[in-house]
């Protein structure tokens, strides 16, 4: 069995107890998510079964949509609404659309982040939470990230109360907090926030109507129709530039060889390599001899 099922992540479950229950459901140990969700967060989790596991890393860096919702007037440890509160600090003047609209304004774009402590991010080989969860505080990697669009989803003209709730869609790279995004819409207006609710509505292409759930995988395991629940491999590289090749070639790349580039192959980018409408591997200009391209991976050998 090999493809792609975009899961709809229930609250609850980790990204890998979803994976956990995939195995069991398929029946097969060849199982892999891509992209890690909080267990509160809801949303498209793209499951790769099979041959299909070796493009896991291609849509976990493809880029990701959410919802989501920041309240203003409290911070939290963990910056979502799970966390124990840090810092309260009520609300006591309204706030204008206007002054929203340029916070996402400044948001969007190119921007540092510094991952929470409750993250998953490693440093010194140990995930950030397991210091957080031991109470030790150690220095954070701040990285770039893109915020591609961040939208108002709301039509009030002016915000007021001791606290302060309003809701956004943002697009945005691997590696993007969204609990974090959420923390700096508040720097920026003036007070402590943290996100109060956030689902992903889009990953890797795939998009909340593609997904199935786990009852909907049940029941098709159950009639021995689970292939109308998975989607080709190649759609999880929509985004990569395609190059289709002959017999003669097909053999040469199936075993991994490294052949002359062609006038037209793009630079410095990743292509996938077609044969008779299926992706038999992703190839990229040698780093040492620019003539030549080499296999980054080879996903089919057998055709």
């Amino acid at each position: 069995m090999d493809g792609i099922i975009p899961l709809w992540k229930p609250a609850g479950l980790t990204s890998h107890d979803c994976v956990f229950k995939v195995r069991k459901l398929l029946k097969t140990k060849k199982v892999g998510h891509t992209g890690t969700l909080d267990p509160d967060v809801t949303g498209v989790l793209p499951i790769c079964i099979g041959k299909a596991t070796k493009i896991v890393e291609y849509i976990t860096n493809a880029g990701k949509e959410y919802e989501g919702e920041v309240t203003l007037g409290y911070s939290t440890t963990t910056e979502d609404s799970g966390g124990e509160m840090v810092r309260e600090q009520k609300i006591e003047h309204p706030i204008s659309r206007n002054e929203i609209l340029r916070v996402l304004s400044e948001l969007t774009g190119c921007i540092q982040q510094t991952p929470p402590m409750y993250s998953a991010v490693k440093v010194n080989g140990k995930r950030l939470y397991e210091y957080a969860r031991q109470g030790i505080e150690v220095e954070r990697p701040t990285r770039e990230v893109q915020i591609y669009s961040l939208e108002l989803l709301d039509d009030r003209d002016i915000y007021t109360g001791s606290t302060i709730s309003f809701r956004f869609r943002v697009s945005c790279s691997k590696g993007t907090y969204i609990r974090t995004l959420a923390v700096m819409m508040g720097e920026k207006l003036g007070y402590p926030a943290h996100m109060s609710y956030l689902t992903r509505i889009s990953a890797g292409g795939f998009t909340k109507d593609q997904c199935a759930t786990f009852e909907d995988i049940e029941e098709h395991m159950e009639h021995q129709t689970i292939t109308e629940l998975l989607h080709p491999l190649e759609a999880g590289l929509i985004h990569l530039p395609k190059w289709e090749i002959n017999d003669t070639l097909a053999e040469k790349v199936k075993n991994g060889m490294v052949l002359e580039k062609g006038k037209c192959w793009p630079d410095g980018e990743e292509v996938a390599v077609m044969y008779r409408e299926k992706v038999i591997a992703i190839y990229k200009v040698h780093p040492s001899k620019p003539s030549f391209i080499k296999p980054v991976k080879v996903i089919q050998n057998e055709f």
